[in-house]
């Protein structure tokens, strides 16, 4: 009776083990088998290069704008300073423009020396402070206004005005679809040639450009605005041209 009874017992050890690897092998083997083979490159590849491009009118300007004042005093100094980089920024407001795009990147008090050469010493004789604010204009028609008004308040440095895309990826994503496009085209192409037929896609590399700021010059000289008031060109945004440069693996048939 015993016998019969650890008989039974260990056959259904055995079912249940037997159960177990069965489990094991569907849901945890086999997964990881594929998973691997999959990673495995075909024997018979093809690589191709591509590059897709478009063209984009940028929709924003970046300007830099700085007051630079010097005197004996630094506190009177900063106090008229201030007051002109206020008077700055207020033209720049009643332009349109959001106070969230406007932002102070330097406010910079430095003092000057001089070089006694009977005592060989040096001593303070004055300080300069730099303000320098940072614009961004999204409505390009007002570029040239803007740098016009605010010359005649003090600022008497322009760093350059560049102009660039706001949101680039959307346009990359043309030129993305456009390389994948020529680069299946060519692959297509190659393996025809070549007695073939492309397979799925095992490998993709690449890189992008984004677009170059186009840089228009505006820059005047320290003291110059004061008493002058700079003729502003007309300022042309242009275009710029996004590309995208990748690399494709196909299995061949």
């Amino acid at each position: 009776m015993e016998n019969t009874q650890y008989k039974n017992y260990f056959w259904l050890l055995l079912d249940v083990l037997i159960v177990a690897i069965i489990l094991n092998l569907v849901f945890f083997v086999m997964p990881t088998i594929r998973k691997f083979g999959d990673s495995i490159v075909p024997a018979r590849v093809l690589n191709v290069t591509a590059e897709g491009k478009t063209t984009v009118s940028p929709d924003i300007a970046e300007i830099s704008f700085s007051v630079v004042s010097q005197g004996v005093n630094p506190e009177s100094l900063a106090s008229a300073n201030n007051d002109k980089m206020n008077a700055v920024i207020e033209n720049i407001k009643a332009n349109g423009i959001d106070a969230k795009d406007i932002k102070t990147t330097s406010y910079d008090l430095q003092p000057n020396y001089s070089y006694d050469r009977s005592s060989g010493r040096s001593y303070i004789y004055g300080y300069s402070l730099t303000q320098t604010v940072f614009v961004k204009v999204r409505d390009l028609t007002k570029v040239a206004k803007v740098i016009a008004g605010v010359t005649p308040l003090g600022v008497n440095q322009i760093g350059g005005v560049s102009f660039r895309v706001d949101d680039p990826e959307k346009f990359l994503a043309e030129a993305r679809a456009d390389a994948f496009r020529k680069a299946k085209e060519k692959a297509e192409k190659i393996a025809s040639a070549n007695g073939a037929k492309l397979g799925e896609v095992v490998a993709v590399s690449g890189y992008q450009n984004g677009p170059i700021p186009y840089y228009a010059k505006t820059a005047l000289g320290v003291g110059g605005a004061a008493d002058s008031v700079p003729v502003v060109p007309s300022i042309e945004p242009g275009t710029q041209e996004l590309t995208v440069n990748i690399s494709v693996t196909y299995s061949l048939r």
